[in-house]
């Protein structure tokens, strides 16, 4: 994959899924105040890690427009990203409950494999399809990206994708590393949702491990 100069803009005005778009128009007659568009991704185009979720929850980036604001995940993602340098603050909300103004990434960007909400959470493969290209584009537009951290194997999957590669060939597990054709490093990771917290799937010092192997590699 080539390697540009930083010229991507986020899809805000997407409406290239239809089914996706009459939902977040449904959202926002329902909560005029919502975000309820396509979300954009938070953090610089020039860092070297790059965290790619699923999508937006409703009532989290879905709501307040930041990707893992507003739900449980935010409260194991920022945290971690905190502690390891890569945030400079671990609230993902500021005291009225939206989107934290003065928090900053550092070398970090955080994306989604799709960017707007699903009816129901789930989006379909053609909807994964779609979104894939503004990713590939993302990704050409981060020159100095050295590590992806795909949460779940909906983003682990998206990812492969951009680069045409088999998803079979690069079997999913936590804190497994797998060398891109770049010479960039995808790492996976469970999703940090509030379902594979509850059910011990997820634990906040083996999520936290995979962001310490970072550290360790990014220096």
């Amino acid at each position: 994959m080539p390697v540009s100069a930083p010229s991507f803009q986020d899809p805000l005005g997407c409406t290239a899924c239809p089914r996706l778009a009459e939902h977040l128009a449904a959202i926002r007659r329902r909560d005029p105040d919502w975000h309820a568009l396509p979300v954009p991704a938070f953090g610089p185009l020039d860092a070297e890690l790059l965290v790619l979720g699923l999508g937006p929850g409703e009532r989290g980036a879905n709501r307040t427009g930041r990707p893992f604001t507003g739900d449980v995940a935010g409260e194991l993602l920022y945290p971690a990203l905190h502690r390891f340098g890569f945030a400079t603050a671990a609230a993902a909300l500021g005291p009225d409950d939206w989107a934290n103004p003065a928090m900053r990434l550092d070398n970090c960007r955080i994306t989604n494999a799709v960017r707007c909400l699903p009816p129901a959470n789930k989006p379909t493969t053609a909807e994964i399809r779609q979104c894939n290209g503004h990713l590939k584009a993302e990704l050409a537009a981060m020159p100095r990206l050295k590590v992806i951290v795909a949460l779940g194997t909906v983003a682990h999957q998206a990812l492969l994708w951009t680069y045409g590669l088999k998803p079979a060939h690069f079997k999913f597990a936590h804190n497994v590393r797998h060398a891109l054709p770049d010479g960039r490093l995808l790492i996976d990771s469970y999703h940090c949702s509030g379902y594979n917290w509850r059910t011990g799937r997820l634990s906040r010092e083996s999520f936290e491990a995979v962001f310490a192997g970072v550290r360790a590699l990014l220096g």
